[in-house]
């Protein structure tokens, strides 16, 4: 039978074994571990598997980190990651390949976490009226690019930092973590229409932000 995980995290994908049965009985290698369905490695993972949740861990760990950073700071995103990954444990069984991706499950936790987190601060991820009232913002395609190609990722950053929570979750989400439409409607619980719509006022509010900055203002224009 595998080993199980207790409670001690991080698991260095390293000490998987390799060759093992599965708390479920089902046999795998290292080798093939790395090319398990994500939903299979999850159902294993939450089960007690060592192997797997390692392999978990190693896929998803950084992402979750940069995302609970973005939201909420860096020293916050070691803690997210771990009370991720013990919700794993925690909540075997609790997930459903039928109502969503494993990162959307995962990235689910996550957000819960950061939503505490937020409001601890007294912040929301509500969308801000004044802002839902606007329709001055001119439609742009993402400033990301073209921020970069002017070497002003500090200045990005802080301006990304500086967004209402629930505009900076998108462009964490969308812009600066790739995830697709789809898998953000199913982390954040809303429609593809409302992330594309939170998304385009985000990024309109960027480009606002760093239209004022002097080395920002012509390349904004480009």
């Amino acid at each position: 039978m595998g080993r199980h995980v207790e409670c001690a995290m991080p698991i260095a994908p390293g000490s998987r074994p390799k060759d093992e049965t599965s708390p479920l009985g089902i046999e795998y290698s290292g080798a093939n571990l790395e090319q398990m369905d994500e939903a299979a490695l999850l159902t294993l993972a939450s089960e007690g598997d060592e192997a797997a949740f390692g392999e978990l861990y190693a896929r998803y760990q950084r992402q979750i980190f940069h995302y609970a950073a973005r939201m909420c700071g860096v020293a916050a995103g070691d803690d997210v990651v771990q009370e991720t990954f013990l919700a794993v444990l925690r909540q075997g069984g609790r997930f459903d390949p039928a109502k969503g991706t494993v990162p959307a499950y995962l990235y689910g936790i996550a957000r819960h976490h950061v939503i505490k987190r937020l409001d601890r601060q007294g912040m929301t991820l509500s969308e801000p009226l004044e802002i839902m009232a606007s329709e001055a913002i001119a439609r742009q395609d993402t400033p990301l690019e073209t921020m970069a190609r002017e070497r002003m990722i500090g200045v990005v950053r802080q301006a990304v930092q500086s967004l209402p929570p629930v505009y900076r979750e998108v462009v964490a989400l969308c812009d600066l973590q790739e995830m697709d439409y789809a898998t953000v409607a199913q982390v954040i619980q809303c429609p593809i229409g409302t992330v594309r719509s939170r998304l385009h006022r985000a990024r309109g509010l960027l480009l606002k932000k760093l239209s004022a900055v002097p080395s920002m203002a012509v390349a904004s224009r480009v």
